[in-house]
């Protein structure tokens, strides 16, 4: 952070200065002035989620079943029939606790998609614990979601392992501010969780082209695993992603929220889920501070940042000199 040492952290003022929000001011200034209380199940529980998503016309991954009570876990080997491939989640999960990606089957075994054998018996242990409330926010008795599982659209294998890519954008009063893609690394079981290993790399608001790259809170720009550049790759469909991501914005009625995708190699864009309580670390991924573009488009007239204006005001951001965002 200091050009004129060699350490690797900075003062409260300093990361202020390059407009750094922090989580204070997140759950203070943003959150709770932005998002209505009364709309948090509409985020917090994917079944609500994907209901508002169906009746807008936003693709979701098709829903298998859904086990609510423990007295239905033993009907799961039924219920899944032959399926060889899909995704137990709980209902009101965070942070991808809980997730099981079932990428093959061997009789009533299966295995991830990073290769890990789960026995039944394990499974079911696991279906249970979901149940329970173990992955759910505030530990409250939860629902398990079998659904299909996305398989990646093919251009962004090479820089995937083990795992699907997932997008992020953030929305502040319906216009993307930020977005990054992160991608799943053998450190963290394929999973694209950034916390566990994943790495984050930016992405331009205006023509879906990566740039920069985070890992473990590292600077980089090679993917430690394939050694593929993580810079200069253009998403595909990276505009009906930014539609799909306003849309849900406006049903949902949240001012500021985190809308996760990931792009089937067969029908393009699919929300995972929505957070009204996104993390920090896409400034990471872009190595600026978000609260310039929080406060530019505060400073634009809602009837100039709302509807198809905000395809403007999402060129106009990608397109500022880094000048015009130092405060």
């Amino acid at each position: 952070m200091d050009n004129n040492s060699n350490r690797f952290w900075a003062w409260p003022d300093e990361l202020k200065r390059r407009g750094i929000l922090g989580i204070n001011q997140r759950n203070l200034d943003i959150i709770l002035e932005s998002n209505p209380r009364a709309f948090y199940p509409r985020v917090d529980n994917k079944l609500l989620t994907k209901e508002i998503c169906q009746a807008n016309g936003i693709q979701v991954p098709e829903t298998y079943f859904i086990i609510k009570e423990h007295s239905e876990c033993h009907r799961f080997l039924d219920l899944v029939e032959d399926r060889t491939e899909f995704v137990v989640k709980p209902s009101s999960g965070a942070a991808g606790r809980g997730i099981v990606v079932v990428a093959g089957r061997l009789g009533n075994n299966f295995f991830t998609s990073s290769g890990r054998l789960i026995e039944w018996t394990d499974l079911r242990h696991h279906l249970s614990t979901i149940i329970s409330g173990l992955y759910s926010l505030g530990g409250q008795a939860d629902s398990v979601i079998v659904e299909r599982r996305i398989v990646s659209h093919p251009l962004l294998k090479s820089i995937a392992v083990e795992g699907t890519p997932d997008i992020r954008v953030i929305l502040y009063r319906g216009v993307p501010v930020m977005a990054m893609i992160r991608l799943p690394t053998k450190m963290s079981g394929g999973r694209a969780n950034l916390h566990q290993g994943a790495i984050a790399a930016a992405i331009e608001l205006n023509t879906g082209r990566t740039y920069g790259g985070v890992c473990r809170d590292r600077a980089i720009s090679m993917h430690p695993d394939t050694n593929f550049p993580i810079a200069g790759i253009e998403l595909p469909n990276w505009k009906d992603v930014l539609e799909g991501a306003m849309k849900l914005s406006d049903a949902l009625e949240m001012g500021y929220v985190g809308i996760d995708f990931v792009i089937d190699a067969d029908t393009g864009p699919v929300v995972l889920e929505a957070n009204a309580r996104p993390g920090l670390a896409i400034q990471l991924a872009h190595r600026e501070g978000i609260v310039p573009r929080l406060k530019y488009i505060d400073s634009i007239p809602m009837a100039d940042r709302t509807g198809e204006n905000r395809w403007d005001v999402i060129e106009s951001i990608a397109t500022k000199s880094s000048d015009f965002w130092r405060i």
